[in-house]
């Protein structure tokens, strides 16, 4: 399939930030003709037991390839955050059938989850105050707290530093679904970073990406 979204946004004069999509339903071999990979990330590719990760993988190098970098331009830090060689910023999310890539002139962070029953099971492990907002009995109780869990996902994928917890450091406000946006703290080490939320729903799926303030 083609690109699935894209989105372009301007929060200033200096700064812009691109948002791009993809369903994959293209098959591997299709995917791997299209893609240029450096010689880390093919051992990378080969060493993957699953073809649904193999194939997001590579659709996220024909993400980067429809922004006009390739996976030469890409590499990972110690710590498994990617970034580009140069001054743009980079997060990058997969999740079953989609994966989609942020690339600013912000520090941004970005995560697409499937809106799923599972995630209720698990809601008192990344959540504490959201639960001042929160309504088991809403019809929008999974889809807010998949929308929490994308916020603080991002966040940790900008801060990405050990010892962050979700439950414990990363604080996100309350929020109504239609307004796709809103605002989160991170508590940590004796300091307060805040941070942007936006999120929107594709299908079955979040969207959630953030900026830090």
């Amino acid at each position: 399939m083609p690109l699935y979204k894209t989105k372009v946004i301007s929060r200033s004069l200096e700064a812009t930030t691109q948002i791009l999509v993809w369903k994959v339903t293209e098959t591997y071999a299709e995917l791997i003709k299209q893609v240029v990979l450096n010689d880390s990330n093919r051992i990378r590719l080969n060493g993957m037991k699953s073809e649904i990760h193999q194939r997001a993988f590579l659709s996220v190098r024909k993400l980067l390839q429809e922004t006009g970098y390739t996976d030469l331009d890409l590499y990972y830090d110690e710590f498994g955050k990617p970034h580009l060689h140069g001054e743009k910023h980079i997060s990058i999310t997969h999740s079953h059938n989609f994966s989609a890539i942020i690339i600013s002139d912000e520090t941004v962070g970005i995560d697409i989850e499937m809106q799923r029953d599972k995630i209720i099971r698990i809601a008192d492990k990344f959540c504490e105050s959201e639960f001042q907002f929160l309504d088991p009995q809403s019809d929008e109780y999974i889809r807010k707290l998949t929308a929490i869990w994308g916020a603080k996902e991002s966040i940790f994928k900008i801060r990405n530093e050990k010892g962050i917890s979700f439950k414990e450091h990363i604080c996100v406000e309350a929020f109504q679904i239609d307004t796709e946006q809103t605002l989160a703290k991170l508590y940590f080490n004796d300091w307060v970073k805040d941070f942007n939320i936006h999120f929107e729903e594709i299908e079955d799926f979040t969207l959630v990406y953030a900026f830090e303030n």
